[in-house]
């Protein structure tokens, strides 16, 4: 895989991905916000072999979608703190969910961010899922949530968070889905981290590092289908 950042925010960069791959495909074509993908770096496809549930309609050119793209983030200046970037939607490829390239591409991207002169990182998550791939990045729950009932986490963007092992405050975060989410999928991923009697762990998993191979643990993309990071909210 290839690490590149399209466009910063604000140069009109876009990235035509295949809606019927990527969940919020359509936030790519949006030029006000910077893109970081991870594309097969030879140009070749991301998945040669899938075939879509659904065909495209006849006004939709095929050839138009950027087919080497295996994942994508975008993201831009909070509009009320231009040292603080938040990510805005993080997507993966639907057949190369469970491999761990979403949380490889935050890694990445974060990085980039701190080169890039920022001081801190945020995202909105709206799914347990998503929370934990965040946290397996440095990220911690603030305590905030947006007025889209989603959580805000931050870490510092050449850091993890400091209060990333704090076990009270990740379970704090994980008990809002608890209470207000009766899915199956949910219940379950909630009852194994948050249920001390059932031997689930009592405090956030472990930091994914640089070294670690693509696809070594299980990540939010594996776990559920709505494995896509969201923050639509209004900073």
């Amino acid at each position: 895989m290839e690490f590149t950042v399209a466009g910063e925010p604000g140069e009109g960069a876009t990235c035509r991905l295949d809606y019927r791959a990527f969940a919020y495909a359509g936030k790519f074509v949006v030029g006000g916000t910077g893109k970081a993908l991870f594309r097969t770096g030879d140009g070749s496809d991301a998945v040669p072999d899938w075939t879509p549930a659904e065909s495209l309609p006849e006004t939709v050119d095929p050839t138009a979608f950027e087919d080497d793209v295996l994942a994508g983030v975008s993201f831009s200046p909070d509009r009320t703190d231009p040292a603080c970037c938040r990510l805005r939607y993080v997507t993966v490829h639907v057949a190369r969910r469970g491999e761990g390239i979403g949380p490889e591409l935050l890694r990445r991207t974060v990085s980039w961010l701190a080169d890039a002169g920022y001081e801190r990182v945020r995202i909105a998550v709206n799914n347990p899922f998503a929370y934990e791939a965040l946290y397996k990045c440095g990220f911690a729950y603030t305590g905030e949530r947006t007025g889209l009932a989603e959580l805000e986490l931050e870490r510092p963007a050449d850091a993890p968070a400091p209060v990333r092992d704090d076990p009270e405050r990740y379970r704090a975060g994980l008990a809002v889905f608890r209470d207000r989410d009766d899915a199956e999928p949910v219940r379950r991923f909630l009852a194994d981290r948050l249920d001390d009697e059932g031997g689930g762990p009592a405090g956030p998993p472990e930091l994914a590092g640089s070294a670690d191979p693509v696809g070594s643990s299980e990540s939010a993309e594996s776990a559920d289908p709505r494995n896509t990071l969201t923050d639509d909210g209004p900073s």
